[in-house]
């Protein structure tokens, strides 16, 4: 019997599911960004419509999830799972956005690299044969994840240089079994990542924070598949930055893999660095998943990229913990992708 289970943390797809459709619902600084083009709704209110910041994120989780749903030609019943996480306290941005969906509902958390995990958890899901069509997706709010992590936006704090900027925003995509999805980009596989703590304590460095876990999960990735960098058209991680993703590249020529020709960062993509005043570049839950769901996937599609390894990244810290003096974990998780 041919095991799907691949090295020390990945796994094969036997059925590969298919990505046969994707959302992307962001905020108005998203919208002034490079992929403005890629993304299905921008709102002009970073308010969505609604009262607070909280419920701003949750309205976006609800259209996200929805448009991809409709994009993908189903109705909302036929989905069997939505798998969703977000950054706010008890998951409360995805929960609240999906209650009135009335669909079974996994509640995840892997801080910025839920995406990548809502991705590999759904792909598992459908590979098994427990559903023929899941919905992944993550969302942040900028104004949220400040009053939450850092500093009340009132309080008009300088930003340090190695600062991020949240993204606002929900992406969500559209798995199907490979009986149900026919020339569409296809999970082939995935990598699990391990916490991965270098005592990073400093909650305005969050590519430094990540940027080890990102190193591991890729060199699992390529060790696991006996696979090398130029094996993939792209290489894209989901929240270092400009700071974290040139701490990645050294992390990797340290162990003799050169990835400068085709890595980039979804938080280095989604911004104008020198116009929009974004220092250091996106992050949050909703990074890696409005990029992932728009500008990547339709590149997947019109076969501009036939390989790409999506890496969301996180920082799995919480108010409490820095408060305690904790150093800030990191996670991330691969997602091999194919067109071909």
């Amino acid at each position: 019997m041919t095991t799907k289970q691949v090295g020390k943390q990945s796994i094969r797809f036997s059925k590969p599911p298919g990505i046969i459709s994707g959302a992307s619902v962001v905020g108005p600084k998203e919208g002034e960004g490079p992929l403005a083009k890629y993304f299905d709704k921008i709102s002009s209110d970073i308010l969505f419509g609604q009262k607070t910041w909280e419920k701003a994120e949750s309205e976006a989780v609800r259209l996200g999830i929805e448009l991809a749903v409709q994009k993908a030609g189903l109705e909302i019943d036929q989905i069997r799972y939505i798998l969703a996480g977000d950054l706010l306290n008890q998951g409360t941005g995805s929960s609240f956005g999906v209650r009135q969906l009335e669909r079974p509902f996994f509640g995840l958390y892997g801080a910025c690299s839920t995406m990548g995990e809502a991705m590999s958890l759904g792909a598992i899901i459908i590979d098994g044969g427990y559903a023929d069509y899941v919905v992944s997706a993550a969302s942040s709010h900028f104004c949220a994840a400040e009053k939450t992590f850092r500093f009340p936006l009132e309080l008009g704090t300088q930003r340090a240089p190695t600062a991020s900027w949240t993204v606002t925003g929900d992406g969500a995509v559209v798995l199907a079994s490979a009986e149900k999805s026919a020339n569409v980009p296809r999970i082939v596989g995935i990598t699990t990542g391990k916490i991965v703590d270098m005592g990073i304590t400093d909650v305005n460095n969050m590519g430094a924070a990540m940027a080890p876990a990102a190193a591991d999960t890729m060199l699992a990735h390529f060790l696991d598949f006996n696979v090398l960098p130029e094996h993939f058209d792209m290489i894209v991680t989901g929240d270092l930055g400009h700071v974290g993703s040139e701490l990645l590249q050294k992390l990797m020529q340290d162990k003799g893999y050169d990835i400068t020709k085709n890595h980039t960062d979804c938080g280095i993509e989604i911004f104008d660095k020198e116009n929009q005043n974004t220092l250091a570049g996106g992050s949050g839950c909703g990074c890696a998943a409005v990029t992932m769901a728009g500008y990547l996937l339709h590149r997947l599609n019109k076969k501009e990229l036939k390989r790409l390894l999506f890496i969301p990244t996180g920082a799995m810290h919480s108010v409490v913990s820095t408060q305690q003096g904790e150093s800030i974990p990191g996670m991330a998780h691969a997602v091999a992708i194919e067109n071909i």
